[in-house]
């Protein structure tokens, strides 16, 4: 099956948000968007030009515009909150809590340049735990897809979804490789089978689970490789039928290991089948200034890292 994976070209997740929310629109006279002056990070250009009267431009004033966006559920429409991932969640954590996730409200938390990808920006840009933050809000959806055409499937998708969701993409230009595959909220999406390990990963880091798993195959090792976009409904049932199967597992993501994907992945297993567990993430660290790919490696989130978590994992097996 990875022989089958066609990378189709590369470009930034950020754009499948911006060109998803535009075609959601002609389609949702209810969709609108939200942002806190970063209309143009956010890719949200030709939604402006197309819909002005649906565009609130709140200013550096992230707090208010999570107010604005629960109160504008209240009149039936579906707000899309724009802004980094940082900015997004650590700095309005109170808000989303009080105001969104605690009535329901049915608001789209949109967050881009989440991660060490996000580069030259630096730690104070690069949050790394905000997938723990949100999946910890009861009701909360926490979707982070893996390329363009899955994050513009994804911004698609959530608007039918209701209540508070958590959309989290990133900034640096990515292989584009799911064009031609089927995404469904909540479902588990298999790119190779194979009995030796179960290969979990989400947001940029399917790509390199992808690249580790050809890795892998020259060693005569056969993976299962699932990306779980959806972190929050977890699928259980897919990740349960993989550790039936392999007997161990390599989680990857880009976020602390702490309170991320791994941690949802662990909890399962623990609840259904208990295997040995690797994890592929940043390990309770800040990140700093420098490229993606320089950040990557450093941090131990390139396709390298993930080939080296299967091996030792896989001796870990009873």
């Amino acid at each position: 099956m990875l022989s089958d994976i066609q990378v189709t070209g590369k470009k930034d997740t950020r754009s499948g948000f911006g060109d998803g929310i535009v075609e959601l629109a002609r389609k949702n006279p209810n969709v609108v968007a939200l942002t806190a002056d970063l209309g143009g990070s956010l890719k949200l250009q030709q939604f402006i030009k197309e819909f002005p009267d649906r565009f609130f431009q709140c200013g550096i004033a992230e707090a208010n515009m999570m107010g604005l966006g629960a109160g504008l559920t209240i009149g039936g429409k579906i707000p899309y909150t724009t802004t980094f991932a940082n900015f997004s969640t650590g700095r309005v954590y109170d808000q989303i809590r009080q105001s969104i996730a605690y009535s329901g409200k049915n608001v789209k938390i949109c967050a881009s340049h989440a991660g060490v990808t996000l580069g030259e920006d630096g730690a104070t840009h690069q949050i790394l735990e905000d997938i723990g933050m949100m999946k910890m809000l009861p009701g909360m959806m926490v979707v982070v897809p893996c390329d363009y055409a899955q994050t513009k499937a994804a911004t698609i998708a959530i608007a039918d979804h209701v209540g508070p969701v958590y959309l989290r993409f990133g900034r640096p230009s990515w292989p584009i490789f799911t064009s031609n595959m089927s995404f469904e909220l909540g479902k588990a999406q298999v790119f190779s089978e194979g009995p030796d390990v179960s290969i979990f990963a989400c947001g940029h880091l399917v790509w390199k689970a992808i690249e580790a798993g050809r890795a892998l195959l020259e060693k005569g090792i056969n993976a299962d490789i699932i990306n779980l976009h959806t972190v929050k409904p977890i699928d259980e049932e897919a990740i349960i039928r993989s550790v039936t199967k392999t007997g161990c597992v390599v989680t990857a993501e880009e976020h602390n290991i702490i309170g991320g994907l791994g941690d949802v992945v662990a909890h399962t297993t623990a609840k259904g089948f208990p295997v040995p567990i690797e994890y592929v993430g940043t390990k309770d660290t800040f990140g700093e200034s420098g490229t993606p790919d320089e950040l990557l490696k450093k941090y131990g989130l390139d396709s390298p890292d993930i080939v080296a978590a299967a091996e030792r994992v896989m001796k870990r097996k009873k």
